[in-house]
């Protein structure tokens, strides 16, 4: 029996799919069952309950040889830290109750680092949380900057004519797209081929800078001279209370900035076969162009 948490969201709906077409059992999770469902129809259990539920989460795990857990973005949590906090603790609560043998864990670049990191640092915390379980295999996979973040910005570009962010334009860093760390996690919870405690890097296909990605998003959407504007702090922060994240997640994400921007957050492993990805920001940038025209055309 394998187990995936946030079966609806980015990572954990493809690992469970590529799972099941492997013939494998597995129990999805999920707080709306109709989300689910598609998954059900493939052959998948599912399981609805909250993964800060510390009562739920035991059940859930319940019969699991493997499991991919993380702790999903919360973007109007009140206290964030504390919102993963309560997700990681119910997690590894429940893994250790289980006596799951196999844990991959969704970490991220930069979790090595205790401090001064936003919601890096509640990785951190959960890193820990895993390693201390007795009888398990823990590999804990470290991505960096989501290509998908930059559909935050398709408004942006409408709206102004410009790609903007805290992040300077100029810092080169490692970026990845989620099927790619879907496939990483799929491939190693179907083989089940690491034992202790192992950190993998993943680093996309080369390193990028704000620049580069958003000339490549530019040329996609049929504009090539669009121009990336680093934003001060203070107008970032501004920027994203505007969208609806709460005072708490914004704080986190202006720390996590500053520290990408001081070179503070970088990967640590040097860049190898066994740590790139394949997909490009010139093959994201296909799909980004889809989803501009989609929402153009919806208004």
């Amino acid at each position: 029996m394998y187990v995936v948490t946030g079966a609806t969201g980015h990572t954990g709906n493809l690992i469970a799919r590529a799972l099941l077409a492997k013939g494998k059992k597995v129990r999805v999770i999920g707080r709306d069952a109709a989300r689910l469902e598609s998954l059900v129809r493939q052959g998948g259990e599912s399981f609805v309950g909250s993964l800060d539920d510390p009562a739920a989460m035991p059940k859930a795990f319940s019969g699991a040889k493997a499991v991919y857990v993380m702790i999903p973005p919360h973007l109007t949590a009140t206290d964030h830290g504390a919102f993963q906090n309560a997700v990681g603790e119910a997690l590894a609560t429940a893994i250790s109750a289980a006596r799951v043998v196999y844990v991959v864990n969704l970490s991220s670049i930069g979790a090595h680092l205790p401090d001064n990191t936003g919601p890096i640092a509640g990785l951190h915390l959960q890193e820990k949380r895993l390693n201390a379980l007795k009888g398990a295999h823990v590999l804990h996979l470290r991505p960096g900057f989501f290509m998908e973040n930059f559909y935050w910005s398709i408004e942006l570009i409408r709206k102004m004519g410009i790609n903007g962010g805290a992040l300077r334009g100029d810092l080169p860093i490692a970026m990845i797209a989620t099927r790619d760390i879907n496939a990483a996690a799929a491939g190693r919870l179907a083989a089940l081929d690491f034992s202790g405690l192992t950190i993998r890097e993943l680093l996309g296909q080369r390193d990028l800078t704000m620049a580069d990605v958003t000339r490549a998003l530019g040329r996609a959407i049929g504009k090539p001279e669009l121009a990336y504007v680093q934003f001060p702090y203070e107008d970032a922060e501004k920027a994203m209370l505007g969208l609806g994240l709460s005072a708490s997640v914004v704080r986190g994400f202006i720390e996590m900035y500053r520290s990408f921007n001081e070179g503070l957050i970088r990967a640590t492993e040097k860049r190898t076969p066994a740590n790139t990805t394949p997909m490009s920001i010139e093959m994201f940038a296909d799909d980004f162009a889809r989803v501009y025209a989609a929402q153009a055309q919806s208004g």
